[in-house]
């Protein structure tokens, strides 16, 4: 089976799809940066921008993570009409040119909800009007092995095959709450409504700004050294949380830059999943479903085979696969530098003078970290 990458930043799907059996035929990257990374990483044809891209070879396989600048909570929040998330057309235009077996999109969950959900209504109307099977899950990255907490809407439609039998054929449940972390992730830049709290995974990792200003999230070691039981993981570090090898992005790009593309990624795992199920799908799960009106919102989970709408009662955690190393581990072998002063220091105001709830200890480690950094 082979496959074509369209918005392929740094190659998250296609480097999962390899490892099911996918191999890539042609990529599609329009920021530079990204580019370079592909031709470095891949042995395959890399073009530009989409826009002028005239047609893509016939191949089994296309993926398209398109830009969500303006479907994030974060983000312009234009919705689907935006300038940058409006190019999922692009990708339509080249998909009905030359038609795949399957078509896999991914984006932020907040494309369910955005504008009473226009973006998801747009997707789907334009699949059904044209014949294609269609399913989405919601799923969350530190459920394949990372510890990273990353919750992103996975799409796959085809118009010879079920595509319910790729994301529909795994479902663990949620899991059992655990107590007591080695490590807590959390988000230095917030404070004042929100920490973006992590019980051993990170929060996130975002893009970052357009200027390439870096803003990874950063991590409480409990118990670790003063000085160093605050801090922030480094690019290394960033891309073994999305499942890439250490030094995947290490072509001579700045940091900030590296972490948006980092941060931009597909999650290597997930992909890796999402290709076992198109090179074999399987039985679908015995779970409740029930069908979907046009105009409900959009569920976590939905499909629509033969036209045929349904909402799914699916987890975001398709499997139960165990870390290798926890999240303290990681940033042991990979890097991890102290918080800097400052960044600890508007952190630390900012928690204190909200409501947020919070554990009185973290309090005490950023005041000790604060102690440590101003004499240091």
């Amino acid at each position: 089976m082979r496959s074509v990458g369209l918005f392929a930043g740094i190659g998250g799907f296609e480097l999962g799809l390899q490892r099911a059996g996918i191999d890539t035929e042609m990529l599609c990257e329009y920021w530079e940066p990204a580019s370079a990374v592909l031709k470095k990483r891949f042995d395959t044809e890399v073009v530009g921008d989409i826009c002028e891209l005239r047609s893509i070879p016939k191949v089994d396989v296309v993926t398209a993570g398109f830009p969500c600048t303006d479907l994030s909570q974060v983000g312009r929040t234009a919705g689907i009409d935006g300038s940058e998330s409006g190019l999922v057309r692009e990708a339509f235009r080249l998909i009905e040119g030359a038609p795949p077996t399957w078509v896999v999109l991914e984006n932020v969950p907040n494309m369910l909800n955005l504008w009473g959900g226009t973006a998801m209504t747009f997707i789907a109307d334009w699949f059904e009007e044209r014949g294609w099977n269609w399913a989405y899950r919601t799923v969350d990255s530190q459920h394949f092995g990372l510890r990273q907490r990353r919750r992103r809407v996975f799409l796959v439609a085809s118009k010879s095959e079920d595509p319910r039998g790729v994301l529909f054929a795994d479902e663990a449940g949620s899991p059992l709450q655990r107590a007591g972390h080695s490590a807590y992730g959390f988000y230095w830049t917030e404070g004042n409504r929100g920490l973006g709290w992590g019980d051993g995974v990170t929060p996130t990792l975002k893009g970052g700004s357009k200027l390439g200003i870096a803003s990874p999230p950063a991590v409480w070691r409990v118990g670790g050294e003063v000085g160093q039981a605050i801090a922030r993981p480094s690019i290394r570090s960033g891309e073994r949380l999305q499942g890439f090898r250490a030094g995947w992005t290490d072509l001579g790009a700045r940091d900030g830059v590296r972490w948006k593309m980092v941060g931009n990624a597909v999650s290597v795992p997930v992909a890796a999943w999402i290709g076992r199920g198109i090179v074999d799908p399987r039985p679908l799960v015995d779970l409740p479903r029930r069908q979907l009106d046009v105009g409900r919102r959009w569920p976590s989970a939905a499909s629509s085979a033969g036209g045929v709408r349904e909402e799914w009662a699916l987890s975001e955690r398709p499997f139960a696969a165990r870390p290798r190393q926890t999240l303290g581990a990681v940033l042991d072998e990979y890097g991890a530098e102290p918080l800097s002063l400052n960044a600890t220091r508007g952190f630390t105001s900012r928690l204190v003078a909200s409501n947020l709830r919070r554990r009185p200890d973290f309090v005490e480690e950023l005041r000790a970290h604060i102690e440590h950094m101003s004499t240091a």
